[in-house]
């Protein structure tokens, strides 16, 4: 007897437009994405911090790079519009954070994703989305198969998480002594923040001016998407000391 098959998800029709509307945009761009290598950073808090650490840290290491951040929801236009705008600029990476409205809401579909990282899942409100919620919206970017993902160890909701993972590499990044990139040691300064990184046998200090201790994670979250892009740890550490906030 054969083995019945998992139904699939009923698509309904605004997602179907959704999506028809994110392809029409993209062919009407020329495709730009097709020549460039999209990092996608999502999770509840730090998305824009990590962006703009990752842009710095390729900015380090000689490539050519724009980025998309923001907290609040990426329109589709918006989105195909920076993507054509970086490509005439000759980019070959694209940093874009992916908060879970623009991800409900099919902003992201039909786009090679090559590194997609997740900082945390922190509601902030009586009204924020539970974690099924979150996962749905966050399965829509981690299904879309990316080459390498990213995830945080630490995180209260990890193991919900774990069942992410990259079709060439899957990262994880925390305290625990499991993580790929280990936090060894923090300190917190009134100007700042330094932490102690390993992978490996490799270790490796990172600092930063911005202040408050989730800044460690955000360093570390960059840290382990670099990584992953065979970025050396002197870059890494030069690319964070320069984004200054």
């Amino acid at each position: 007897m054969d083995k019945a098959k998992p139904a699939k998800q009923k698509i309904t029709l605004k997602e179907k437009r959704q999506r028809a509307r994110a392809k029409l945009l993209s062919s009407y761009y020329g495709n730009p994405i097709r020549d460039m290598k999209l990092i996608c950073i999502t999770g509840t808090t730090g998305k824009s911090t990590v962006a703009h650490f990752v842009h710095e840290i390729l900015r380090a290491a000689g490539q050519h790079v724009s980025v998309l951040a923001s907290d609040s929801e990426i329109k589709t236009g918006a989105l195909h519009r920076f993507l054509s705008d970086a490509w005439k600029a000759g980019a070959s990476y694209v940093v874009v954070t992916a908060p879970a409205d623009s991800l409900k809401n099919n902003v992201f579909y039909g786009l090679p994703v090559h590194v997609a990282a997740l900082t945390d899942f922190v509601p902030a409100s009586l009204d924020a989305p539970s974690v099924e919620e979150f996962m749905t919206s966050e399965s829509t970017l981690f299904s879309m198969s990316p080459s390498i993902v990213v995830l945080n160890e630490d995180d209260a909701h990890y193991p919900d998480f774990a069942k992410f993972v990259g079709v060439d590499q899957t990262l994880s990044y925390g305290a625990t002594r499991s993580a790929t990139l280990r936090i060894d040691r923090a300190k917190l300064y009134k100007k700042g923040v330094e932490a102690d990184f390993s992978l490996g046998s490799s270790r490796f200090t990172v600092a930063s001016f911005l202040t408050g201790e989730p800044i460690i994670s955000y360093m570390a979250c960059a840290a382990a998407i670099a990584t992953a892009l065979h970025i050396a740890p002197e870059v890494i550490s030069e690319g964070v000391a320069n984004y200054q906030d």
